[in-house]
């Protein structure tokens, strides 16, 4: 936590570091910002500050149009935090109000509405309402401001209930009428509009936050690549990335592409995408779980100051500042493929995967959804049980300390299959693998050390390795 003044310094040195992690409004303008917003810094007096972009807009405030405050990455705490409120976060962010409404993420919490309600309102400043508002208003910019399509289907697409309900908020959050937002859009995006529509697909950028060794996650996706499901192509430094997803109303591909925007550096920046949907209204939760699989709302410098600190680990840190913890785009595909490999996978998406309609290169299935394998057997077939009746839960919202007691509950599985399935589908970025001594030291960011000691080649320390470094 961060004082208001250690904020306004932020605000001041216009520092990027902070984007997403909170807010500010300025009262005599009735605007709200980013952080490193390149506008005159506001006098002390007349600013406010708030945790997220939902709890500015909930007050009176509409986005600036110069930093565009509502696509700044996500807080990393919503990422890190156990509880009910970083739990209640991330599924809001993977469209659970949108489909379910309150109640159903009171219900996946376990959890009454009323308590949900309190309990966000205090800790960000806004209700599961007004977030899930602000998220659909931000979805919605992106479809003017990109695609070509009529208002009308972008209003439903962006999960508004009517198209009043979403002319209304477009004004009250950007001052502007969805027609004068589109006008308004970028001139680099006017060339690209014509040709974003669902077939040619819906381009992105996909901000981070800090240093990004895209590098070693492209690595990874690459060594784990389900032939089928998943490819990269090209040379190191301009790869890309494609997949298939499984959504909630239907599926998609999207395509991202290594190469770090020029403004990258160490201040953040952004990956390219593109997403083809066959039903726009997934657009939001495939982007979020985009941004799991990728670990785009990381903090890098937390993490780097943590780890850069120990002996062991800071020349791993400084020659990869900003390496990530890579998650799942689908936690359930991840679990079934961390307990059986890059091989039998590949023959489970052929056997049971959803062909698609049409194939995209060397695209050609969706990963087989648990309710498919079921009836496989042994250990995979409890898995895939335990999935599809609702008895685990992986998902943005659940509990990690009671999805790993049903993983243990299953016969046959493997303590580091389970360990990957904490760290890559539940997101947990302080896995240690078992039967290794890790240091407390590493603490909370125990799987971003893992990923420099596999970087550089090395090996989590052994209890003689440490007794040897103490003596």
């Amino acid at each position: 936590m961060i004082d208001e003044e250690t904020r306004y310094g932020a605000v001041r040195s216009r520092d990027a570091r902070f984007d997403g992690e909170f807010f500010f409004a300025v009262e005599t303008t009735g605007i709200y910002c980013r952080p490193s917003c390149p506008a005159v810094t506001p006098k002390r007096e007349n600013v406010r500050f708030y945790a997220t972009a939902a709890a500015a807009q909930s007050s009176g405030f509409r986005a600036c149009r110069r930093c565009r405050p509502d696509a700044a990455p996500g807080s990393a705490e919503w990422n890190v935090r156990a509880d009910v409120v970083g739990r209640a976060m991330r599924m809001i962010g993977d469209g659970v109000v949108d489909r379910e409404g309150v109640a159903g993420l009171a219900v996946r919490l376990g959890y009454s509405a009323r308590q949900v309600q309190r309990q966000l309102t205090a800790e960000v400043g806004a209700g599961p309402v007004a977030l899930a508002r602000a998220q659909r208003a931000h979805t919605a910019r992106v479809l003017l401001q990109t695609t070509e399509l009529p208002i009308t289907e972008i209003a439903f697409a962006a999960g508004f209930a009517s198209v009043r309900q979403f002319n209304d908020t477009i004004r009250t959050v950007y001052a502007s009428t969805p027609t004068e937002l589109r006008a308004a859009a970028p001139r680099r995006g006017a060339a690209s509009r014509r040709a974003a529509t669902p077939s040619a697909g819906i381009p992105l950028r996909l901000a981070y936050r800090g240093p990004y060794q895209a590098g070693e996650v492209f690595d990874l996706l690459a060594a784990e690549a389900v032939a089928g499901v998943e490819e990269v192509a090209g040379g190191a430094g301009f790869r890309t990335y494609r997949r298939t997803l499984r959504l909630p109303y239907g599926t998609g591909i999207v395509a991202v592409d290594e190469r770090l925007s020029e403004a990258s550096a160490h201040a953040g920046g952004w990956l390219d995408a593109r997403l083809h949907l066959t039903d726009l209204r997934d657009l939001t939760t495939a982007v979020q779980r985009l941004r799991r699989l990728l670990d785009l709302d990381s903090d890098p410098y937390a993490v780097d100051e943590r780890l850069g600190a120990d002996e062991r680990l800071a020349p791993l840190v400084a020659a990869r500042p900003g390496l990530r913890s890579p998650g799942a785009a689908d936690p359930e595909e991840l679990a079934v493929r961390a307990l059986v490999g890059r091989d039998e996978a590949e023959r489970l998406a052929q056997v049971y995967g959803k062909l698609l309609d049409a194939p995209c290169g060397t695209l050609t299935h969706v990963f087989p959804e648990p309710a498919a394998l079921a009836e496989t057997g042994g250990t995979l077939g409890a898995l895939a049980t335990a999935l599809a009746d609702g008895s685990l839960r992986l998902d943005p919202g659940a509990d990690r300390e009671e999805a790993q007691a049903v993983l243990l509950a299953l016969p046959g599985m493997d303590p580091r299959a389970l360990a990957v399935i904490r760290t890559r589908a539940l997101g947990d970025p302080d896995v240690a693998p078992p039967d290794e001594d890790v240091p407390d030291a590493w603490r909370p960011w125990r799987s971003y050390a893992l990923h420099h000691l596999r970087a550089a080649g090395e090996t989590p320390p052994t209890t003689s390795d440490l007794e040897e470094h103490r003596s």
